[in-house]
């Protein structure tokens, strides 16, 4: 191959690369209303950091929220300063850490073994389904996963190279990890480091960079001033209700309704890595011949750690697997590398596809069968935009390009797979996500505006939907309703209320106006 087609393939792949990030990561993050609970939880506090001008703690609908620390809330922001209160400008911090993880990716392993594999890792992480979710969700996880990813794999380079340098990064990225999520970025670099410097016998080396002075001094000063601060401005609630309920408890026992088996998150796993399901699959087939390469080792050890660690806690939510997902992408770039044929790996997205093209056959048997007339709503709600949206054609289509895809000869196979395998997350991050942003959030959101326009006073009963409080631009009450009292509730609590006045439902979500004087005729 001449000089000028190499350089020319090298720039298409790496154009490729861009736009898939920017597809994933960006591209309608504004588009669809706020999710319930943690997306309008996060910005609603947010919301409230900027109304109130308290920068140091955080407050939801006008109670004292200790879920997490305060960089995501600074982020936002930030940003809600610059673009407004909106949806996007919510969800562009976490986008934006989201493309700076992807380029650590990329940036790791074009080092530690070449280009080409540098670009399929990070075209597998910036496809799999769950990374596309919390890339566009106004939440923590984005951002933390970027300091993770950013304190191991320094503490890897530190391990091979020995460049202090990598030390000095790795205290950094933790610290702000700490300040972005907690004790949890302490815990798993702590531990994986820990473990990979025993197996390589090595344990005189990790202490020496776990107890860097200037390492741990730059810890300090990025994450020690805002607990100090928070300590000395809410004292001992602070530790009570961040420390011990959010943290400690968290790991004990199941938290608001979060719990599940010790398999839990095996589902997970498979669906969350999508479409790169087949290929993890055949990188566990070669673990016992590549257990002797360091940096398999480093990377088993890292999605080992979380996936036992998570396994045990007795509160599990999807998103804690992601954690342990950055290895993963790298050994999979790297397995991905190896194929000359993908028609097979291609069926794993291929058929989540079909399963979504199927839903509005099974859905009707289903719906008979639901008590809830909210959750029948629901999923009447879904049948309608499916019907209206042509949803069964679209995954079938997407599936049947995703399979004819791999064999098409002018493409190289990991190219024909990233390309096949991204038509899952595209369809699900364009057709399904929307769809399920019309039903769920935004009668939400339209209830909210009418409030907002009417300056009505608002009981939240039964329900919790912090979305709400962002689009009306004010609190709103939790507790029994009252005559008189307008109230925001889900269909299946109307026969409760009794006599009402509906101001506003669909899907399940209703706005009523109870009457000052019941009716006794």
């Amino acid at each position: 191959m001449k000089p000028e087609s190499k350089t020319l393939n090298r720039n298409l792949l790496l154009a490729g690369l861009g736009l898939i990030v920017f597809l994933c990561f960006f591209a309608g993050i504004g588009s669809g209303p706020l999710f319930d609970v943690d997306e309008g939880a996060f910005s609603e506090a947010t919301r409230e950091m900027l109304v109130s001008k308290n920068y140091l703690t955080t407050y939801l609908n006008g109670a004292l929220r200790f879920d997490k620390p305060i960089l995501i809330y600074w982020l936002q922001l930030l940003s809600v300063k610059s673009f407004g209160i909106n949806e996007f400008a919510f969800r562009l911090p976490s986008a934006i850490s989201a493309a700076f993880w992807a380029l650590v990716i990329f940036l790791f392993v074009r080092r530690e073994r070449n280009e080409t594999e540098a670009v399929w890792a990070t075209a597998l992480m910036a496809t799999a389904l769950q990374v596309s979710i919390i890339a566009k969700a106004a939440i923590a996880d984005a951002l933390l996963n970027l300091c993770l990813a950013v304190t191991l794999l320094s503490i890897y380079r530190y391990w091979r190279h020995g460049k202090r340098s990598a030390i000095y990064l790795a205290f950094a990225a933790m610290g702000f990890g700490v300040l972005d999520k907690g004790p949890v970025a302490i815990l798993i670099p702590v531990v994986v480091s820990f473990l990979f410097f025993l197996v390589q016998k090595d344990l005189k080396r990790w202490f020496k960079l776990a107890l860097n002075p200037a390492g741990i001094a730059l810890f300090l000063v990025i994450a020690l001033p805002w607990y100090v601060l928070e300590y000395l401005d809410q004292g001992q609630a602070f530790i009570e209700g961040f420390f011990m309920k959010h943290n400690v408890s968290r790991f004990k026992g199941s938290m608001e309704g979060h719990s599940g088996s010790l398999f839990y998150y095996l589902p997970v796993v498979l669906i969350g890595l999508m479409p790169s399901t087949g290929l993890l699959f055949r990188v566990f087939s070669k673990l016992r011949s590549r257990w002797s390469d360091p940096l398999w080792q480093f990377c088993l050890i890292w999605f080992a750690f979380v996936f036992i660690f998570f396994s045990l806690s007795g509160t599990k939510l999807p998103h804690y697997m992601i954690y342990g997902y950055t290895p993963l992408f790298i050994l999979l770039g790297i397995e991905l590398a190896e194929v000359d044929r993908t028609w097979l790996l291609a069926l794993w997205p291929a058929a989540l596809l079909l399963i979504f093209a199927a839903l509005p056959l099974v859905l009707p048997q289903v719906l008979p069968s639901i008590e809830s007339r909210f959750v029948q709503a629901q999923v009447q709600g879904f049948l309608d935009q499916m019907a209206s949206n042509h949803f069964s054609l679209l995954m079938i289509a997407a599936a049947a390009f995703c399979l004819l895809l791999q064999f098409v000869p002018a493409l190289m196979p990991p190219v024909r797979f990233i390309i096949g395998g991204a038509l899952l997350t595209l369809s699900f991050n364009f057709i399904a996500m929307p769809m399920a942003a019309r039903v769920m959030q935004q009668p939400v959101k339209e209830a909210a505006l009418l409030a907002r326009e009417e300056g009505l006073k608002i009981v939240m009963w039964k329900v919790y939907y912090p979305s709400f409080l962002v689009y009306s631009g004010s609190f709103a009450e939790q507790r029994e309703p009252l005559p008189g009292d307008v109230v925001l509730t889900s269909i299946d609590r109307l026969d409760k209320l009794g006599p009402v006045e509906r101001l506003y439902g669909k899907h399940g979500i209703v706005l009523v106006r109870i009457p000052d004087q019941p009716d006794t005729r």
